[in-house]
């Protein structure tokens, strides 16, 4: 769908002035598009450090893990809020932008969550309401609750469901963390204009500390009806609170890069992917611990 949208946003923009009416006309075509080629409200990844790693995310815990792994909520013990934007491609009107707030409360961690994809004529939004809570001391399973809503201009209207996802974090030994997660287990539909389903969406991974300042992660994608997806990434602390990190994912091929910085309460993190076809994402992200 990404690369289809791409080129209708083009072709608009190349037109004249008096080329516009080209344009309204071309936008049903564009909407025809977008329904074939992608399931409605993709899942889209969040968080630049998770980025900036390949998305190999799924047995790390932070603020993310609202999307990533909502067992990943419950290691955290304050009170945290962030946000998240990203340009894909370098386009503006595939902007994605993201809040998370995890509140800590006996016996868990709840979490909310707000995205929102798109432009006035296209958008989707996901918001969603977790928790996670420990089991012993080396289990963690959490849950979440999904409003979907995707919005299509002229004549096609908006439309939602409802949708859950979950997962857990195990830690066998100290310092190695296994993880797994379902997202839409029972395949909801939301467009009400072309009968596409939600994804459903299984990933699992491992993430362990190679010495004190280095974490890899490693974990793989099955996506109904799509290949297999391989993920890995690797972070390490190089100054103080500096830390660099590198990634990459398969099919397709797309690499990933960037650094995080944090001072006192407050955490900054930048990334770039590059797909191998569409070029560029800058990623960024911040948030606080209260």
């Amino acid at each position: 769908m990404i690369f289809q949208i791409y080129s209708m946003i083009s072709i608009g923009k190349t037109t004249s002035h008096t080329g516009k009416r080209v344009k309204a006309a071309l936008f049903p075509v564009f909407l025809f598009c977008v329904s074939l080629s992608l399931p409605a409200n993709e899942n889209y990844p969040l968080g630049s450090r998770a980025a900036a790693m390949g998305n190999a995310s799924v047995a790390i815990s932070d603020l993310w893990s609202v999307h990533h792994n909502q067992a990943g909520l419950a290691s955290l013990s304050t009170l945290q809020a962030g946000f998240h934007h990203e340009n894909k491609f370098m386009v503006q009107e595939f902007g994605l932008q993201a809040i998370a707030l995890a509140v800590p409360a006996r016996p868990g961690t709840i979490g909310f969550s707000y995205t929102y994809f798109g432009f006035s004529k296209y958008n989707e939004s996901k918001v969603g309401l977790s928790f996670g809570r420990m089991f012993g001391k080396r289990f963690a399973a959490g849950v979440q609750i999904n409003y979907l809503h995707t919005y299509i201009a002229e004549d096609y209207g908006d439309t939602g469901n409802i949708t859950v996802e979950g997962g857990f974090i195990a830690e066998p030994v100290d310092g190695l963390f296994i993880g797994a997660h379902l997202y839409n287990p029972a395949g909801a539909s939301i467009t009400t204009y072309y009968d596409e389903p939600v994804p459903t969406i299984l990933r699992f991974g491992i993430a362990g500390y190679l010495g004190n300042r280095v974490l890899a992660s490693v974990e793989t994608v099955k996506e109904m009806d799509h290949r297999l997806v391989f993920r890995a990434g690797l972070e390490a602390g190089v100054i103080g609170s500096l830390y660099l990190r590198g990634g990459i994912a398969s099919d397709p091929v797309q690499s990933s890069f960037g650094l995080g910085y944090i001072f006192g309460g407050l955490a900054a993190d930048i990334a770039f992917t590059n797909h191998q076809v569409l070029g560029f994402t800058p990623h960024f992200s911040v948030s606080y611990l209260f």
